[in-house]
């Protein structure tokens, strides 16, 4: 049987949230309507890249949707010594790169990881906690900031991948 995206429904907020609640809600919506554009596709579907002299498809998304979240909340904001996703390769680029349609559903899997293992660091978090990265200071509020603007830029391209894949648009 062939593996494809499972069906997603967006998480909804409030218009009228306090700021964590709106950022995180925010966050959510906007992470939950990038699973909502790869629902439905199989593997080979995930890692088409419609322009050749692109690496840019939905599976590579994934693999980098991945990678950020566990690098900004885990690796960054908490200090935890987790390894760097597709470190072992010499290749800055291997989360779009290195694709394998056949591991698609286990990237799928690890995407959802990093983002239930990212909520864990947030729960016990304030906006106004701060880490040090190349000599600057960061909140958390601006991590947030950054993730929201991260996948909100993705979900565009993601708009484009999956047209271009069966023709699906909106949402």
């Amino acid at each position: 049987m062939t593996w494809t995206a499972p069906d997603t429904k967006r998480t909804g907020g409030s218009l009228v949230a306090g700021e964590r609640e709106m950022l995180t809600g925010y966050l959510a919506w906007q992470r939950d309507t990038f699973l909502f554009k790869c629902q439905g596709l199989t593997g080979e579907q995930l890692a088409l890249r419609p322009l050749p002299e692109s690496n840019l498809s939905l599976l590579g998304l994934i693999r980098h949707l991945a990678k950020v979240e566990r690098t900004w909340f885990r690796e960054r904001f908490a200090g935890l010594p987790v390894p760097r996703l597709y470190s072992e390769s010499p290749n800055k680029d291997a989360d779009f790169d290195e694709l394998d349609p056949a591991r698609a559903e286990e990237d799928y899997a690890r995407l959802l990881e990093e983002r239930r293992l990212a909520d864990e660091v947030l729960a016990g978090a304030s906006l106004d906690d701060t880490f040090v990265l190349d000599g600057e200071e960061y909140s958390l509020r601006l991590v947030l900031f950054h993730l929201v603007s991260e996948y909100a830029r993705h979900n565009g391209h993601a708009d484009l991948l999956r047209e271009h894949t069966d023709g699906v648009t909106g949402g």
